[in-house]
């Protein structure tokens, strides 16, 4: 299946040459200049995964972000500059699923674009043809591979491919550590590189919206200078 990915950046020059790589592996590009006009045109045909700008005219690529996961929870990529450590760490908690530091290897964005395809086709795959049976059940946490479902005390918390894998992570084995590095080979794959500090504003994303429904909820206990795990209810 041939993916679709849209690139959303006010800078020309990396429109023009990332499109161009993308299309060489195979991707259809959509291209934007602006939020505002990325938004309306993914609202009315969406894309497979997004890559955002964070600094951008009429719309940035926050609140982009927090217009597109009101519909969607498809895979998004942030690019940010160095110098913008808080947006990078606010866009992860909105839910975004990883974050690029310009300027970068196209490489390396490419190799992160395919990792978070792999894993929604999977997601996907296993939700049309895999038979029933890949639910874990964790006391009030049930999670649910087929369809990419997980619910708390029964209630559904919206969860983005990232998230799901460091939930699965943590919840497979109750009250093991799980190290930052062990956490990012689970959701990223071994032989991508992301910071240890993506993983940490990913769990506080996830803590948060477990607390949005249980506003006890305390399972994913921090070891400070260890990493995390999932403590028995």
């Amino acid at each position: 299946m041939k993916h679709t990915i849209a690139l959303v950046d006010d800078d020309r020059n990396i429109l023009t040459s990332v499109s161009m790589t993308l299309e060489q592996e195979g991707y259809t590009v959509r291209t934007f200049t602006d939020g505002e006009s990325a938004l309306q045109a993914l609202n009315a045909k969406p894309v497979d995964l997004a890559v955002l700008d964070i600094k951008m005219p009429r719309m940035d690529g926050m609140e982009l972000l927090q217009r597109l996961r009101q519909r969607t929870q498809m895979p998004v990529i942030f690019l940010t500059s160095k110098d913008e450590e808080v947006d990078e760490l606010m866009g992860l908690r909105l839910g975004a699923d990883d974050y690029i530091t310009k300027p970068f290897s196209q490489r390396l964005l490419i190799e992160r674009i395919r990792a978070l395809l792999r894993r929604n086709d999977s997601s996907r795959a296993e939700a049309e043809g895999k038979p029933a049976g890949g639910v874990m059940v964790r006391g009030d946490l049930v999670l649910d591979e087929t369809k990419h479902q997980c619910t708390w005390k029964g209630q559904p918390i919206a969860l983005t491919v990232t998230e799901f894998l460091l939930v699965k992570a943590l919840a497979a084995r109750i009250g093991m550590v799980k190290s930052r590095d062990q956490l990012i080979d689970a959701a990223y794959g071994e032989n991508i590189y992301v910071d240890d500090r993506t993983i940490d504003s990913h769990i506080k994303r996830v803590r948060k919206k477990f607390r949005q429904i249980d506003g006890t909820f305390n399972q994913f206990e921090t070891l400070y200078g260890i990493g995390y795990r999932y403590k028995e209810a």
